[in-house]
């Protein structure tokens, strides 16, 4: 057995006691390195999932509508804790266990007001703002302009206080809202999804507070993938880890000082 002095077993227990300060058990059995930031993902609601080939990937699969969703649903959080995990960041991913999280996350959408607003420019990123319609009168009836600007589901909170008392409980400085899951089939009927098209489309709508609940960024992220594919676990690994990255590298930008 070796022996050591004084000051080498002090110095071992101060790097053992640093190293688990820089630790921390992340979702799904892994351990995520806390650096500058750590982020929490908060899934989209049930009710804010519109897919165009649930029918195809049941007739392939077998899985049922609700099986399906919960797939994607936890598959577009677990490609973005992958994501923000080799970003060095700590993670806290809500689809983990929606029995441990499930009064937080009734809390969370409680305090959610969601508002479809123009998608902002990503190179000059400033907050959207909820727009007023603006109605005109011609000929005694009242016109409203039509506006054909891409718009997209933004998330946001009506009490002050929600962010601030996850950032005490968690120690997530950054939260990471998924608002909306859209998967559109090429065609807008289900009847010919797939039939000889050349690709679908994934869309997801999420914004990004700090724990100020400062809204940061926010927008959609999409990404094309095969009209044949109805596999959901190809579609999450090779297509879902996509529009993660996407939503990782806006992220990093904006919690980048001087970018």
């Amino acid at each position: 057995m070796k022996k050591y002095s004084l000051p080498i077993v002090l110095v071992l227990i101060c790097a053992q006691i640093l190293s688990a300060q820089n630790t921390t058990i992340g979702n799904k059995g892994k351990e995520t390195t806390v650096g500058l930031h750590k982020v929490m993902i908060i899934p989209f609601e049930p009710k804010l999932y519109n897919s165009e080939i649930d029918y195809l990937v049941n007739k392939e699969t077998k899985l049922s509508g609700k099986e399906i969703k919960f797939k994607f649903r936890d598959g577009i959080n677990e490609q973005l804790f992958k994501a923000f995990k080799n970003t060095k960041y700590g993670v806290i991913d809500l689809m983990e266990d929606t029995v441990k999280y499930k009064k937080d996350m009734i809390g969370i959408y409680s305090h959610l007001n969601y508002e479809f607003v123009k998608v902002p420019d990503q190179e000059h990123y400033k907050p959207p703002q909820k727009e007023k319609s603006e109605k005109q009168v011609e000929k005694g009836q009242i016109k409203v302009e039509t506006n054909n600007d891409v718009r997209f589901m933004n998330a946001k909170i009506d009490n002050p206080k929600l962010v601030p008392m996850l950032y005490g409980k968690y120690k997530t400085d950054v939260f990471v809202f998924i608002n909306q899951l859209d998967i559109k089939a090429a065609m807008s009927s289900t009847e010919f999804a797939g039939g000889g098209n050349e690709y679908r489309k994934i869309v997801v709508h999420y914004t990004v507070y700090t724990y100020d609940a400062k809204e940061i960024n926010s927008g959609i992220a999409e990404q094309e993938f095969p009209a044949d594919l109805n596999d959901p676990n190809k579609i999450i690994n090779k297509y879902f880890s996509k529009v993660a990255e996407t939503i990782n590298a806006r992220v990093v930008k904006a919690l980048t000082p001087g970018k």
